[in-house]
């Protein structure tokens, strides 16, 4: 029993997916209705950059998407491999979006389109240098909740994301973040700031969810058999109104990534295989359980080399 995960922001490069785009015409067409869809060239900053702008919010979401899609559709179409026999489609952050995307719940340009403005609203949520993200390694969550607590006189920090075991972020404003730092630094557990430009996945993001909240309603979203596994929830997302209304949570929430992989290993799933630029997620995977297979799709050789 297998699952199907996709990568969040972080696992972009410039010239991700160039070996699909130059030896598939199905991968050309894709990035050239991504071009339309969006009325701006991502196909060319994908392919040659400049990077500052890949990595600008706005940019980097919709760009993940459109590989990770381009890459499910050519195990689908050019190698006829089955991937909605799955368990469960699960992404993280953005990537729930990828998800359900190629899970059939939701057309390729209108997940185009909402990430371009997820994206867009999330970066502009806080004003540019007021919010930041940091890692924590090393830690658990309860370890770093207490702490939380103990220290809301002193500054205000939300955990976004609970990713593996002994990998946390943190999200808030700067200052916050600065005060974290001291107390992590006193406790002598280890913290980097990641170079980020936004704090996701906290209350900050409070503009973008209203945003969100208007636009997810407009989506035509469709029926499909596939499971989902929800980022807030790590579980099995039920109906449409339900995924609805975890999309727009997903915005302030944790993203439950280690506990939405132990909940598909209880439910089965031995195999994961991610799907987009990068290799993240399998490195998530094997920290959280060494005992499942994980296969990571990034060239056609890794397709070739792919059994389910």
């Amino acid at each position: 029993m297998f699952s199907v995960i996709f990568p969040g922001q972080g696992s972009q490069i410039v010239g991700m997916g160039k070996e699909f785009y130059d030896k598939f015409d199905l991968v050309k067409n894709l990035f050239k209705e991504a071009d339309e869809t969006l009325n701006f060239p991502l196909s060319k900053l994908i392919l040659e950059g400049p990077k500052e702008e890949l990595d600008l919010t706005a940019n980097t979401q919709p760009a993940i998407f459109l590989i990770s899609y381009s890459i499910f559709s050519i195990i689908k179409r050019e190698f006829n491999i089955d991937l909605s026999k799955a368990k469960y489609f699960a992404g993280h952050s953005l990537g729930e979006y990828s998800a359900l995307s190629c899970a059939g719940y939701l057309s390729f340009s209108d997940t185009l389109k909402i990430l371009r403005i997820r994206g867009d609203a999330m970066q502009n949520s806080v004003p540019k240098g007021q919010g930041g993200m940091v890692a924590v390694l090393g830690s658990t969550v309860e370890t770093i909740e207490k702490i939380l607590k103990e220290n809301e006189q002193n500054f205000i920090a939300q955990i976004a994301n609970d990713n593996s075991e002994g990998q946390i972020v943190l999200s808030g404003k700067i200052e916050d973040l600065k005060k974290l730092i001291t107390t992590l630094k006193e406790k002598t557990i280890k913290n980097i700031k990641l170079p980020v430009s936004a704090p996701f996945h906290c209350s900050l993001m409070s503009k973008a969810t209203n945003i969100m909240t208007n636009e997810l309603k407009k989506l035509d979203f469709l029926k499909s058999k596939n499971k989902l596994i929800s980022n807030v929830t790590a579980k099995e997302i039920s109906n449409i109104d339900e995924l609805i209304d975890l999309l727009i949570k997903q915005i302030e929430n944790r993203v439950r990534w280690r506990e939405s992989v132990n909940n598909m290993i209880n439910g089965g799933v031995k195999h994961f295989i991610e799907i987009g630029p990068g290799k993240v997620l399998s490195g998530l995977v094997k920290r959280i359980n060494r005992e499942v297979k994980i296969d990571t799709i990034n060239n056609q050789e890794d397709i070739k080399n792919l059994k389910i």
